[in-house]
């Protein structure tokens, strides 16, 4: 970095253009442009070393519906989220040649220099490719992993405030180059088709584009209202393996903003656009609201990433023990100190599918505990339901009725007339927590909509698959989201993989838990679950003997009852930090089964 002229933050795209001439400059006179196709040329590296290693990270703000009504574009923002829908490719001119001097449009919307015609000789001039992800907050996302609003503003407002002190040193020419604002848009790919655009002529998004506003207070008072909790984010992502990001992934986009607050997109432009683009998805992506990010680095988000603080230590046993003992006695005193059914909330809490042989999902623990009735659920329901959403930072209910179940929409449905994916209820990230009520269910019948989606939430509790509908065909997608059923009797409709009839002694819970306890909670549920674990040869023949017996002594015992108890024995070592089954743990896995078995007698 050192003698580099650009802010990293504030001008990040002068950056990559810096990096760029440096590269074009090293190779002198025997530079070929086809070097750099689908390659970076440093200026990743460049990013990489002052976000991470000069831990520079926590200044670039994150982009929400409170931060984009801030965030100046053509800054450097953070966009988390859930990839909703993969919109396909775009080709773009990636670099050509003014006059004798090579340029990029790498990493932006519109060039900064004037673009050649699209009939200039191929030699002059490089397409590329770029993915286009579109993405979404991650669905039932909680509060508490969101920095505070009046944070956000104040880092927004601190940092505009530095990027427009620093834009003032910025040399004449360099400020000259960011005001003009000629398309790189010679060539636009359709995502279904990646046609080329023919003509040379810049796309409507940048022939309406104006100089970069520096006041706040006037890029606020062009910003439609957005919800802060729903605001879309169209993310461009360059030169990275289509294996790296997936469907309904969480990722942190760390990357350009360009949001084109002044466009509007009346119907004679739609009409206009459409000609060109038939099949063109951007068409229904208006830039003045949906912000684009070009990506520069992104990184897979994990439940450790949505805690606030660092990570509050390595989950040494004697420390996960401690958290552990108090959690558990959180969930006991939340459902009515019932230590059984808390035993198998925590259990099911920590369960995840950490493989997949064949259909079975292996890891997963999905729960119903039975007993309840339209009034207990009132309270031990609700009480449940909150101390989930304070736990796990991604929760989900459903109300399971007949009504529901008939009108709702649960799998994610092509539209072809948009070329998008409409989501679903069950489009839900990895590591979900999803609570169905069934307690309000009464008799009726269920419509050819009602028995999909009885049979879209039965797949998705045994084989953690989602289906998807492609209108011409139909395809499963997997999952991996924790299901816990509260009902009255035994779920028919949703057969879980333990049933434990709720027990509970006492509807006092006078408990106040404090702001440190929940943190360490968070971190424990957050860590210990991701633990590698094993079972060591000794304790393979120690189960095997004991599944042996339990078979010989109740014939109704079969493979999934071994399948459940061998995951039980794996929580219940990782409940305690500790990466192997040991002889103590797994008589607790017992002890726990023939307490659940005694209720259902």
């Amino acid at each position: 970095m050192v003698g580099l002229a650009f802010d990293l933050l504030a001008n990040p795209q002068g950056a990559v253009r810096s990096t760029f001439e440096k590269a074009v400059a090293s190779s002198g006179l025997d530079f070929d442009p086809a070097s750099l196709d689908g390659k970076d040329w440093g200026a990743l590296d460049l990013f990489r070393q002052f976000l991470f290693d000069q831990t520079h990270l926590s200044q670039v703000p994150i982009l929400n519906g409170e931060t984009v009504k801030w965030v100046q574009p053509n800054t450097l923002v953070r966009f988390r989220g859930m990839i909703q829908d993969m919109l396909g490719n775009e080709f773009y001119v990636g670099a050509f040649k003014d006059g004798d001097v090579w340029r990029t449009n790498k990493f932006m919307d519109v060039s900064h220099f004037p673009m050649p015609m699209a009939s200039t000789s191929s030699s002059h001039m490089r397409v590329w490719e770029r993915r286009l992800l579109y993405c979404v907050p991650v669905p039932g996302r909680n509060s508490w992993t969101e920095p505070s609003s009046e944070s956000l503003v104040n880092r927004c407002v601190d940092c505009s405030s530095q990027q427009r002190e620093k834009r003032r040193r910025m040399d004449d020419e360099s400020v000259d180059h960011m005001d003009m604002l000629v398309s790189d848009e010679g060539f636009q790919g359709s995502p279904s088709t990646k046609k080329m655009k023919e003509n040379g002529h810049p796309s409507m998004s940048s022939q309406t584009k104006e100089p970069i506003n520096e006041g706040i207070c006037s890029h606020m008072s062009m910003v439609p209202s957005i919800d802060s909790e729903s605001l879309p984010c169209l993310v461009k992502i360059y030169d990275s393996p289509e294996s790296d990001l997936k469907l309904n992934d969480v990722f942190e986009f760390i990357g350009v903003l360009t949001f084109d607050s002044e466009v509007s997109m009346d119907k004679d432009d739609q009409d206009e656009l459409s000609n060109g683009f038939s099949e063109d998805v951007l068409v229904h992506l208006p830039p003045n609201k949906v912000p684009r990010l070009h990506c520069l680095i992104h990184r897979k988000l994990t439940v450790p990433n949505f805690l606030h603080s660092s990570p509050i230590m390595e989950p040494r046993p004697h420390v996960v023990r401690e958290i552990r003992e108090t959690l558990l006695r959180h969930l006991t005193a939340v459902l009515g100190d019932d230590s059984v059914a808390a035993h198998f909330m925590l259990l099911h809490l920590l369960s995840r599918v950490h493989t997949r042989v064949e259909n079975l999902a292996v890891g997963k623990l999905s729960l119903n505990l039975t007993g309840f009735s339209k009034e207990s659920v009132s309270l031990f329901g609700h009480r449940l339901s909150l101390a989930v959403k304070d736990l796990l930072p991604v929760t989900h209910s459903i109300p399971l009725t007949v009504e529901y179940l008939n009108s709702s929409s649960l799998a994610p449905i092509k539209d072809y007339e948009t070329n998008r994916l409409i989501t679903g209820v069950l489009q839900l990230a990895e590591g979900s927590h999803l609570i169905i009520d069934e307690t309000q269910l009464k008799a009726g019948t269920l419509n050819s909509v009602g028995v999909d989606n009885t049979r879209l939430l039965k797949n998705l509790m045994e084989l953690q698959k989602v289906e998807y509908d492609f209108k011409y065909y139909k395809m499963e997608m997997a999952a991996d989201v924790q299901l816990l059923i509260i009902s009255e009797g035994k779920s028919n409709i949703l057969p879980a993989d333990i049933v434990v009839p709720f027990q509970p002694t006492s509807v006092d819970s006078s408990e106040v838990v404090a702001a440190e306890a929940l943190e360490a909670w968070r971190w424990y549920l957050g860590t210990v679950k991701s633990l590698p674990h094993s079972i060591e040869s000794e304790m393979q023949k120690v189960v095997e003997n004991d599944l042996v017996e339990a078979r010989q002594s109740d014939r109704s015992i079969g493979s999934q009852d071994f399948n459940r108890w061998l995951t039980m024995g794996r929580l219940m070592s990782v409940s305690f930090g500790e990466n192997c089954l040991s002889l103590e743990h797994w008589q607790m896995v017992k002890e726990l089964e023939r307490l659940r078995r005694e209720r259902l007698k």
